[in-house]
């Protein structure tokens, strides 16, 4: 980063051209949350390709859909950091200024800025507030842990997805472990985090497709939550 680089500022409100920045980065996380579910994948993205309104980013550590509509403006922030490294971040946020999704730039700073360098510096904005964050609790017996509990006694590989407006995003693997802790469910893979706030979920809904069992997470409202695993029957069948 030179003196010229802002720390923080808009870049483009094309989400496409952005993403298509992606692969000319190394390894970076795709973040997204809703309903108390926060869905990481880590990893090259290594194609992205535009069908219509879609976008897809795609690699051995990625599966996206995005719906580059849904994106107003993208806001680069160059101000994370882990120890001694910078984490950039592109957060790719709606109209109402909130963030649909993240992009971190976990080989560090300067493969992110080569990947934008063709965007340009962009137009610098000033550092927002951040309010804090309620904290997480989590109890035994959460509902939440249920289908994960599940997929990890089962022993087959399954998929975890993460719905919400303008981003879809899924991992496939096999859950070797679940672990509470900070308040959150968490399941850990290199190339994938899944962090649902407890509390989060009241129950599943199953669905029965040909081939699989779709669960889908309740809030105490009965409204869905936009996460869902999806396994064979034998995973599933008690649900």
């Amino acid at each position: 980063m030179t003196t010229e680089t802002p720390v923080r500022a808009e870049i483009s409100r094309d989400a496409s051209a952005v993403l298509h920045c992606l692969p000319q980065m190394g390894s970076v996380m795709l973040t997204t949350r809703h309903g108390g579910a926060t869905h990481e994948r880590i990893g090259p993205v290594e194609t992205v390709s535009a069908e219509g309104d879609i976008v897809r980013c795609r690699g051995a550590a990625h599966d996206s859909r995005i719906a580059v509509g849904e994106v107003a403006s993208v806001v680069v922030d160059r101000s994370g950091r882990m120890k001694d490294m910078v984490l950039p971040r592109l957060d790719f946020q709606n109209a109402e200024g909130e963030a649909l999704f993240s992009i971190i730039g976990m080989a560090g700073l300067e493969p992110f800025d080569t990947g934008l360098a063709p965007l340009g510096a962009g137009k610098p904005l000033p550092e927002p507030e951040k309010p804090a964050r309620e904290p997480a609790t989590f109890e035994e017996g959460d509902p939440g842990m249920l289908a994960f509990e599940a997929a990890r006694e089962g022993g087959e590989p399954i998929s975890i997805t993460l719905t919400r407006p303008g981003v879809v995003q899924s991992w496939q693997g096999v859950v070797a472990a679940v672990k509470p802790g900070m308040g959150f469910i968490n399941v850990m893979q290199p190339d994938f985090h899944l962090h649902l706030r407890g509390g989060s979920v009241a129950g599943w809904r199953r669905r029965d497709e040909s081939d699989a069992i779709v669960l889908e997470a309740e809030n105490a409202g009965g409204e869905l939550i936009g996460l869902s695993v999806r396994g064979p029957a034998a995973v599933f069948s008690k649900f």
